[in-house]
């Protein structure tokens, strides 16, 4: 559920990076790549090496008659986790399809996002073998003050970001899963 919620946020915390380039009706395509050493991971004394790649696609279009923006978006991810100390090493893809159900202007500056996001997370051990999943939807709110620009997202700034519906699947969690396959 966490692997799951945090690709989420990413991908919500992207879009709105994305968004100053996001033409209506455009779709635009990142990949990102990203490494990292985590001490302390999962709470233990252990030290690992995360390598995160992810593909996003995300498409903008407006609707209604106020022309407010909504976002469709595709995150493909992959992290591996190597224990530095071991070599072992679990890896997480994540496969994702946000998009927004309802944009609305709260008249005060802000707008409040209802997204739907679904998919599915496996954590795989060195040996290829799933260990974890955590499939289904979750949805979220997300508030933003969009700068007195209700219609270009290209200046809104995330203020709150806020489960209302957990995940409707399976819920491994990541940490357990994770930490005896690389110990």
């Amino acid at each position: 559920m966490r692997r799951l919620l945090l690709a989420t946020a990413l991908l919500a915390a992207v879009v709105l990076a994305m968004s100053a380039q996001a033409e209506p009706g455009r779709v635009f395509q990142e990949t990102l790549d990203d490494l990292n050493l985590i001490e302390g991971f999962c709470e233990t004394d252990m030290v690992v090496q995360s390598h995160f790649v992810a593909d996003v696609k995300v498409k903008a279009m407006p609707r209604g008659r106020d022309g407010l923006i909504y976002f469709a978006n595709r995150l493909s991810s992959t992290e591996t986790f190597m224990n530095v100390d071991n070599g072992k090493f679990v890896v997480s893809t994540t496969n994702a399809i946000d998009k927004d159900l309802r944009v609305t202007d709260n008249g005060d500056g802000t707008l409040t996002i209802l997204i739907l996001s679904t998919g599915n997370a496996v954590v795989y051990n060195s040996d290829g073998e799933a260990i974890g999943r955590n499939p289904g939807q979750v949805r979220f709110e997300l508030l933003v003050d969009h700068g007195g620009t209700p219609s270009d997202p290209s200046d809104d700034t995330e203020i709150s970001f806020e489960v209302v519906k957990e995940s409707t699947g399976r819920t491994d969690d990541f940490c357990e899963v994770a930490v005896p396959a690389l110990s």
